[in-house]
C-alpha cells in the first residue's frame, strides 16, 4: 500500500512568504519584548524608586503621549519614504534607551526623571513603528492577502499579551526588574536583525512639487478617516478606547501590586471583549478568585479584542488609498496620544483620592460606549470586504 503523504508545513498563503515570516519574526519577538518591558517599568518605578500612584499615571502618560508629535510630524514622510529603514532605527533607538535603565539602576543614579525620558522615547519610536509598519504591510504582501497578515500579526500580539506579562512577572522574580528590561532591549535588536535580513525593496511615489505642510498633512490624513463612512466610526472607537483605555494603562499595575496584593465578526467582538473588562474591577477576595478572574479577563477579552483588531486594521487599510495610508494611520495615533494620556493622569489621580478599583470602574463602564458607535455605524450591514481602493 502506498504511503500517503502528510503535509505538516502549510502550502499557500503567507507561510511561503518569506519577506513576511521575517517581518512576524521581528514583530514577534519586539512583541514579546515589549510586554516584559511595560511590566517591568511601573514595577521598577514603584520598588527601586519609591514612586506614587500619580507619577505612575504620568509614567504611562508618556509611553504614549509622543504618539501625538510623532503623528503630526511624521505621518506625510512615512507615505513618502521607505519603511524598512524606519522600523529598524526605531529598534535600534528602543533597545539604546532601555539599555539605560539597568545600567543607572546598577549604578544606583535611577530617577523618575530617567523613567520619563526612557518611556516617552521608546512611547515615541513604537507609535513610528506601528504607523509605518501598517502602512509597509500592503505593499509588502499586497491588498488581497491583508486578513491573513493582519490575523498572523494580532495572533502573535495577542499571545504576547497573554504570555508576555506572565514572563515579565517571571523575570522580575528571578533577574530583578532591571535585567528584565535588559531583556527587553535584547530583543529589539533580534527585532531589527529580522528586519534588515528583509529583500523586498519599496517603489516610492514621486515626490510632490508642493511640499505638504504639518498642517494640510494632518487635515489629509483626518480628513481621509473622516470622510469614509466605513472608517470613521472605527476611528470614533479607536478614540474612546484610547481614552477609557488609559484607565487600564495608568492604574493597572498598581491595582494588581497594591490593592489586590499580588506579586509581580467586529460588533459581538468588540462587544464582548469590553464587557469582560469588568472582571479586572470584580476581581477581590481570595487569591484564587483573584486570579480566575484576572486570568479569564485576560485570555478570553484579549483574544476578542484582538478578532476585532484584526478586521478593522484589514478594513482600514483595504478602503483607504496607499498613498493617504500612512497620515490616515498617524491620524489614529495622534487621537490615541492626545487621549489615552489624558485617561491615564485622570486614572492616576482618581486612584490617589479614591482607590484604584474606581478608575478602573469607570475605565471599563466607559469603554462600553465603543460597541455602541459600531451599532450605529454602516459597519453594521457590512458582511464581506469592500473593494480595496
Amino acid at each position: 500500500m502506498a504511503l500517503r503523504e502528510i503535509t505538516v508545513w502549510p502550502r499557500h498563503g503567507l507561510w511561503r512568504h518569506g519577506d513576511f515570516m521575517r517581518l512576524w519574526a521581528a514583530q514577534a519577538i519586539s512583541a514579546f519584548g515589549s510586554r516584559i518591558s511595560r511590566t517591568a517599568l511601573p514595577i521598577v518605578a514603584l520598588l527601586v524608586v519609591g514612586a506614587l500612584p500619580w507619577e505612575i499615571g504620568i509614567l504611562s502618560a508618556l509611553a504614549v503621549a509622543p504618539g501625538i508629535l510623532v503623528g503630526l510630524l511624521l505621518g506625510g514622510r512615512i507615505d513618502r519614504s521607505a519603511k524598512r529603514p524606519m522600523l529598524v532605527f526605531c529598534d535600534l533607538m528602543r533597545a539604546g534607551l532601555l539599555f539605560t535603565v539597568p545600567i543607572a539602576a546598577w549604578c544606583d543614579m535611577l530617577s523618575m526623571a530617567q523613567l520619563y525620558i526612557v518611556a516617552a522615547g521608546v512611547g515615541a519610536c513604537s507609535t513610528l513603528f506601528q504607523i509605518a509598519d501598517n502602512t509597509w504591510l500592503p505593499v509588502l504582501i499586497g491588498r488581497e492577502h491583508l486578513t491573513e497578515g493582519n490575523a498572523k500579526l494580532e495572533a502573535t500580539d495577542a499571545v504576547a499579551e497573554i504570555g508576555g506579562p506572565s514572563a515579565g512577572g517571571i523575570l522580575v522574580d528571578l533577574l530583578t526588574a532591571p535585567l528584565a528590561i535588559l531583556a527587553d532591549a535584547v530583543s529589539y535588536l533580534v527585532s531589527a536583525a529580522f528586519l534588515l535580513s528583509i529583500r523586498v525593496r519599496e517603489t516610492l511615489s514621486p515626490l510632490p512639487e508642493v511640499r505638504p505642510t504639518l498642517v494640510s498633512n494632518l487635515v489629509l490624513g483626518l480628513g481621509a478617516c473622516w470622510r469614509h463612512d466605513l472608517v470613521r466610526p472605527l476611528f470614533l472607537v479607536a478614540a474612546i478606547e484610547a481614552f477609557f483605555g488609559g484607565f487600564f494603562y495608568g492604574i493597572y499595575m498598581i491595582f494588581l501590586m497594591q490593592t489586590l496584593g499580588l506579586g509581580p465578526a467586529m460588533i459581538v467582538l468588540l462587544a464582548s471583549g469590553q464587557a469582560l473588562a469588568l472582571l479586572i474591577p470584580l476581581a477581590g477576595g481570595p487569591e484564587w478568585r483573584v486570579l480566575g478572574f484576572l486570568g479569564a479577563h485576560q485570555l478570553f477579552s484579549d483574544a476578542l479584542i484582538v478578532a476585532f483588531l484584526i478586521h478593522a486594521m484589514s478594513l482600514r487599510q483595504t478602503v483607504l488609498p496607499q498613498a493617504v495610508l500612512g497620515r490616515a494611520n498617524a491620524s489614529f495615533h495622534v487621537a490615541a496620544g492626545i487621549l489615552l494620556p489624558v485617561g491615564a493622569v485622570l486614572a492616576g489621580q482618581i486612584a490617589t483620592l479614591d482607590a484604584p478599583r474606581t478608575a478602573l470602574w469607570i475605565g471599563v463602564v466607559g469603554g462600553l460606549l465603543a460597541p455602541l458607535v459600531l451599532l450605529l455605524s454602516p459597519i453594521r450591514r457590512l458582511r464581506t470586504m469592500p473593494q480595496a481602493a
